[in-house]
């Protein structure tokens, strides 16, 4: 699931969410919080975004304070706007309201050197789904290694 370019993934939300669909957006950092991620300080797996007055929120996504910092380090646990067109937002805020869908942080990543966060909408997965997709996955594996032997 972690590409090279990724600064932080949620590898979680995939397990207990089914992904409907993802979007891109921008998000607004400081230079220390840019800094820490570059050196791999991010963890989102227990963020999530919310919509506050036609504006996408990530809350409780933890940004460890960069360790040359000093005074001008920034706090970890601070709330952080994420940038998309208000018609994007309004159209998300849409759909997650009339359905009861949940917004996800799923990556952060590098794009152009800027940093971006790739937002999912998903549904919670019972548990027996949860088991499913584990049994599809283990299968698949297995084909894969039968394929591998074979050729």
């Amino acid at each position: 699931m972690k590409k090279s370019n990724d600064l932080a993934s949620n590898r979680k939300a995939y397990h207990d969410y089914e992904i409907l669909e993802t979007f891109e957006a921008g998000i607004e950092l400081l230079g220390t919080e840019v800094k820490s991620l570059r050196n791999h300080g991010g963890n989102i797996q227990e963020g999530y975004v919310k919509i506050l007055r036609d504006e996408l929120w990530l809350v409780n996504a933890s940004i460890a304070p960069y360790s040359f910092g000093n005074v001008f380090n920034h706090e970890e646990r601070r709330d952080r706007k994420l940038l998309m067109h208000k018609r994007e937002i309004v159209r998300l805020g849409g759909t997650v309201a009339l359905k009861g869908l949940a917004l996800l942080p799923l990556s952060l990543y590098l794009k152009k050197g800027r940093v971006k966060i790739k937002i999912g909408i998903g549904r919670g997965k019972k548990q027996y789904d949860k088991r499913k997709t584990m049994v599809e996955r283990e299968k698949k594996r297995e084909i894969d290694r039968a394929m591998k032997h074979y050729r």
